[in-house]
C-alpha cells in the first residue's frame, strides 16, 4: 500500500466555499488524497449541502458539538487523521482551493527530500494572482518569502492554508494548541516543526485562497465589533515568540509599540484598541496551554 494522504479541511458557515474546496480537492491530478472535514458546529446547512457526499463516502464528516475556533478544529482534525492511520495530513481552510496540481508538487517534493521535513507549505494566491499577504511563509523570525523561484525554500513558519505534513511528524511533536482557539495556532505549530525538522515552502503548489480583500488584519483599522477577537492574536503572538529568547521579545515589543503608534496615528477610537492590545499582551505572559498528544 502507497503513502495515504488526507486532507483535513476546518470549515464553520461557509458552505459555498466548503463545497468549492471539495471539489478542487476531488480534481488533484497526479496525485490523490481522502477528504475530512471537521465541522465547526456551523447552523448554515452546511451538514445538509455534504450529505450527498458523505452517503457515496467521498467526504468523511465529523461535526463537533460547538464551534472550537480553528485551532480546535485542526486539533481535532489531525488527531482524527493520524488516528485512523494516514501517512501524510494535507490541511486547510474551507476558503482554500488548491490548483490541480497543487498536491502533485507536495508528493513530489516528499519523495525529493525522502520524507526528511516538519512540514511543507504551499503558496497562497489571492484572486488577482498576487501572493496572498496573510499566507506568507517565514524564513527566520524577521523576514518573509520574497524569492519564489527555487522550488524549495527553507522556511520556519506558515499557515495552515496548505500545510502538509508527516504523520509520525505530528505524533512527535503533538496537535495544534486548542486553547488558542483563532489566530497564530498554525504559526506556534509550524515553528514548533521547524525547531526539531527542516521545513519547505514547495513554489510549484498553488492555492487560491479565496478572502474577501488582500489585506492582513489591522486592529488599528478594523471594526469595533471584531476588536475582541484580537485579544487571541496579541495573547497568542506572546506565546509563540517569548520562547525564542531574546529576538522573540525584541520581535514582540516592536510589533506591539508599532501598532499602538498606528492606532494612534489612524484609528478615531483609540483608547478601546489600545487597551485590548495592552491587556491581551500581557495576559500571554501568563499563558501556559498544554500540548496534547495523539
Amino acid at each position: 500500500m502507497g503513502v495515504r494522504i488526507v486532507a483535513v479541511v476546518v470549515t464553520y458557515n461557509r458552505k459555498e466555499c466548503l463545497l468549492r474546496c471539495i471539489d478542487a480537492l476531488r480534481r488533484q491530478q497526479g496525485a490523490q488524497t481522502d477528504i475530512l472535514v471537521v465541522d465547526n458546529a456551523s447552523t448554515d446547512g452546511t451538514d445538509t449541502a455534504l450529505a450527498p457526499l458523505i452517503a457515496s463516502g467521498t467526504v468523511t464528516y465529523h461535526r463537533a458539538a460547538e464551534n472550537l475556533g480553528g485551532a480546535g478544529g485542526f486539533n481535532l482534525g489531525m488527531r482524527l487523521a493520524v488516528e485512523r492511520g494516514y501517512d501524510r495530513l494535507w490541511v486547510m481552510d474551507d476558503d482554500c482551493i488548491p490548483d490541480p496540481d497543487a498536491l502533485a508538487a507536495l508528493v513530489q517534493a516528499d519523495a525529493q527530500l525522502l520524507g526528511d521535513f516538519g512540514f511543507l507549505s504551499g503558496i497562497a494566491y489571492w484572486r488577482d494572482g498576487t501572493p496572498c499577504r496573510m499566507n506568507i511563509q517565514k524564513t527566520d523570525l524577521w523576514h518573509k518569502l520574497e524569492d519564489y523561484t527555487a522550488p524549495l525554500v527553507p522556511v520556519v513558519m506558515a499557515t495552515f492554508v496548505s500545510a502538509y505534513f508527516p504523520a509520525a511528524c505530528v505524533r512527535a511533536v503533538g496537535l495544534p494548541i486548542r486553547e488558542f482557539f483563532i489566530w497564530s495556532d498554525d504559526l506556534e505549530y509550524t515553528r514548533r516543526l521547524s525547531l526539531r525538522y527542516p521545513c519547505y515552502a514547495v513554489t510549484a503548489s498553488r492555492v487560491l485562497h479565496d478572502m474577501r480583500h488582500n489585506n492582513k488584519v489591522n486592529i488599528a483599522t478594523d471594526s469595533l465589533d471584531r476588536l475582541p477577537r484580537y485579544a487571541y492574536l496579541y495573547r497568542n503572538e506572546v506565546y509563540v515568540y517569548r520562547r525564542e529568547g531574546v529576538m522573540g521579545y525584541l520581535y514582540l515589543f516592536a510589533r506591539v509599540g508599532l501598532h499602538l503608534f498606528k492606532i494612534w496615528l489612524r484609528s478615531p477610537v483609540k483608547g478601546k484598541r489600545m487597551a485590548v492590545i495592552l491587556s491581551s499582551f500581557w495576559a500571554g505572559w501568563r499563558f501556559h496551554p498544554p500540548i496534547e498528544e495523539v
